[in-house]
Order: structure tokens, then sequence, then C-alpha cells
């Protein structure tokens, strides 16, 4: 499917409730300027320090945490992998300034929904937020392989345990399962994964559910690394929807 981008969610009636944390208070107060005006955001706090998320997030219940990935006393990848552990933990988008930084795929691999660069145009910014809210990946099969790329830097020997790990995993997937998991690896919206297979959206929504609890993910960008870790795309051609 040649489209450029996924379409934005539909708006909900109730704002998606954004916690801004960057140690840098100038980024912090450009990023309250650019989204406090964005359609559907309510940013609910600010935090300067990794070490200020959990308590924060206890008090104000965000729905999303843009998180800057780099702080001098906790960074964003620990507070992440923490906030990540709890059972009401809301969504993260890693901010960076780099897009194929080893520490955004850790944070990726802890449960962050994906990534933004620093650089970013506010409206994609506030269209990431509101679609990592809605429970899509902000995160494009192209980066996605190239993630992975970096992180089989490691050795033959690494990548070769990686891909037998993860098809153990995916072989606990049922058929259908499977097809749909494939299907988010390749970046697929609900509704093209539905339009693909000839499932209702629905239907697709219960399989990604499924498929998070039986293999313990987070959410769909770790489905999506899982079945790169598998090598399932390998011989994809990288014209899947983006």
């Amino acid at each position: 499917m040649n489209t450029p981008a996924p379409p934005t969610p539909p708006a909900s009636s109730e704002p998606v409730r954004l916690l801004i944390v960057d140690d840098d208070p100038l980024v912090r107060a450009g990023l309250t300027l650019m989204l406090g005006g964005g359609q559907g955001i309510d940013i609910v706090g600010e935090g300067a320090d990794g070490n200020e998320v959990e308590e924060l997030v206890e008090r104000l219940r965000p729905d999303v945490v843009l998180m800057d990935i780099r702080m001098p006393v906790m960074d964003g990848l620990t507070a992440t992998e923490r906030l990540r552990r709890r059972p009401d933990a809301p969504e993260v988008v890693v901010l960076t300034t780099f897009h194929a930084d080893e520490q955004v795929l850790r944070a990726i691999r802890a449960g962050a929904a994906g990534f933004v660069l620093k650089d970013t145009p506010p409206a994609r910014i506030v269209d990431s937020v509101r679609r990592v809210a809605a429970g899509d990946p902000v995160l494009s099969p192209a980066v996605t392989r190239q993630l992975m790329a970096r992180a089989a830097g490691g050795g033959h020997g690494d990548r070769a345990d990686r891909t037998e790990r993860a098809r153990r995993r995916f072989g606990q997937l049922a058929e259908r399962e499977q097809e749909v998991a494939v299907a988010v690896g390749r970046g697929g919206s609900n509704a093209e994964i539905a339009a693909s297979l000839y499932l209702s959206v629905a239907t697709v929504k219960t399989h990604v559910s499924r498929i998070l609890a039986k293999l313990e993910l987070n959410n769909r960008v770790q489905i999506a690394l899982l079945v790169h870790d598998a090598g399932l795309l390998d011989t994809d051609d990288g014209g899947g929807a983006a």
C-alpha cells in the first residue's frame, strides 16, 4: 500500500492528557507552547528529570508521556522501564535527536510506543501523541528495520540467538494471530490489516490484544520488533503499509 502516512485517528470526546519530561526548560517551554494549542491535547504537567516521572504520573494521570531520552539524574530509558512496569502505565513517546540510536531501541523494547525527533514539526508531534493514545505505534517499518540493523551490530551469533528466541515465541501464536502479527510488523493499521486479511476491525483488535497477552508484550511496536527479530520480514521489499 503506497500511502505517505497513516491517517490520524479520529479525535475522542476527551482530550489526550500529556505529560512533558525534559531537563531543558527551554525545550519544555517550546513544546508546551507548540502542543498546548494542539487539537485534542491537554498538557497536564511538566517534569525536569526521569526521577520525577512516577510521582507525576501518580498525581496527574496522563494518557501519554513525552519523554526526553537523555537526562542527567535519571535518563528517559530508566524512567520508561520503571514506568511501564506499572499496571496502569501511560503510553510513552521518547524524544531524541537521533533516529537510529541504541537508546531509542532499548526504550522501545522497554515499552515505549515510539519516538519523535526534537526537530519534528509541531503538527506531526500532535499527530504522534494522538495516535499513540489511540493505540497506534509511532514507528514506521523503515525506521524499525534501521533500528533492528543497528541492534544486529553485535555479531552474527547474537542475531542468530535472537532470531531463534523470537521464532519460538512467535510459534506460541495461533495461525491467524501470526498473520496479524506479521501485518503489524509491516506497519499496517487495524483498518489496513482488516482489509488485507478479510476481517473486521474489531476482530483485528481482538487478535492484537491476544497477541500482547500471550507474549507478554506492552504494545504494537514490540509486536513489530518481535516479527523483525524472527526474520519474518527479511524478504519484504519495503512496499508495505507505512
